[in-house]
């Protein structure tokens, strides 16, 4: 059996003694490396024949490394520290000891590259798939006080930047609000909400807060000049909102932190954050999906016909994109527009 030269430390002292490491019937063997210590100038204070044994099955190795001297570590804190890597291997191959997967793995560059494209691919599963699920669940699962605070101070914020106050009378904001909230809701657990007026500096615009804002603009109730198609895009926002679309955003773009954040009750550093996102937020395909059913659930139920929802997105999609942010934070087409004005009614959820 291949002896291999090692220094050994006791743990409580940085004393070191050169030995020599042996096994035998699955027992590690330790005797003091004569010519070394001599060779070192003495024994250092250790008995003369000083020796070790220790059954294998309570002894630790560090991993292979091409440089680092393996480690052998005792159960009481000593240990061994092992530079002669091809002497140590041959032991360890006449041991039949072998390398778990994951170190031989590292060890070669061929697993290093297959580890990290599968890394890779997880990643890109869990962005693409985990963290929109994730997301949605935290989202769906939010007390609604948590989520309404999200969107406390965003208006305010806008209010600074973007808007300014609504020209339309108050007797045609009235008309809107009143005709709007007469509406019956396509399901029992629609979201409460508050209608809000205002004039565009950016051009024509609706969207939701978490707040329960529904924001129309001045310019968007302009450029329809029909209130049934006014009624659709409030029922489209209404939608974002029941489906919480910009929490769950918020949260998948925030990731991890806004998840901690939002699960501790520290919502602070993600409200910062949102005017800014607000700027860059689109929905997705899936979102816009979601949002467009519940409208037409809602305006089915109330007798408006659905040519009045797809006539205002017509209008919408005629737009310059730079004019106006909804096109960019809606994204539409006419696949879009033909879906609303030819599937079959959506199946409702009450």
């Amino acid at each position: 059996m291949t002896a291999v030269a090692a220094h050994y430390f006791d743990g409580k002292t940085s004393r070191l003694m050169h030995v020599l490491l042996t096994v035998q019937d699955g027992v590690a063997h330790l005797q003091e490396n004569g010519a070394a210590e001599a060779g070192a100038g003495g024994h250092n204070g250790v008995a003369e024949g000083w020796r070790r044994a220790c059954p294998l099955a309570q002894l630790r190795l560090s991993e292979r490394s091409n440089s680092a001297p393996r480690k052998v570590t005792f159960p009481d804190g000593a240990y061994l520290e092992i530079s002669d890597h091809a002497a140590f291997n041959r032991l360890l191959e006449q041991l039949g000891f072998q390398d778990s997967w994951v170190v031989r793995m590292q060890q070669s560059w061929h697993g290093s590259l297959l580890a990290l494209g599968a890394t890779i691919a997880l990643l890109l599963l869990i962005y693409f798939y985990g963290l929109p699920v994730a997301s949605r669940t935290l989202a769906m699962n939010l007390p609604v006080s948590v989520e309404r605070s999200l969107g406390d101070g965003i208006l305010e914020y806008l209010d600074k930047d973007a808007f300014q106050k609504s020209e339309l009378s108050p007797a045609q904001q009235q008309a809107i609000l009143s005709r709007f909230q007469n509406l019956q809701a396509p399901s029992p657990d629609s979201p409460a909400f508050h209608l809000q007026f205002r004039k565009s500096k950016i051009g024509p615009n609706a969207f939701a807060l978490p707040s329960g804002d529904i924001i129309l603009t001045d310019e968007l109730v302009a450029l329809m000049a029909d209130e049934d198609a006014v009624m659709g895009v409030l029922a489209h926002e209404l939608g974002h909102l029941h489906e919480r679309h910009l929490s769950r955003r918020i949260i998948q773009s925030s990731a991890i932190a806004a998840g901690v954040t939002l699960l501790f009750g520290d919502v602070s550093a993600v409200i910062a954050n949102i005017p800014t996102l607000l700027l860059d937020l689109k929905y997705s395909r899936d979102a816009e999906t979601e949002a467009d059913d519940y409208a037409l659930r809602m305006l089915d139920k109330n007798g408006i016909a659905r040519e009045h929802m797809a006539h205002a997105f017509e209008k919408l999609n005629q737009l310059d994109p730079g004019i106006t942010p909804y096109l960019s934070s809606h994204p539409s087409g006419a696949d879009r527009i033909m879906r609303i004005r030819g599937q079959a009614a959506p199946r409702s959820s009450d």
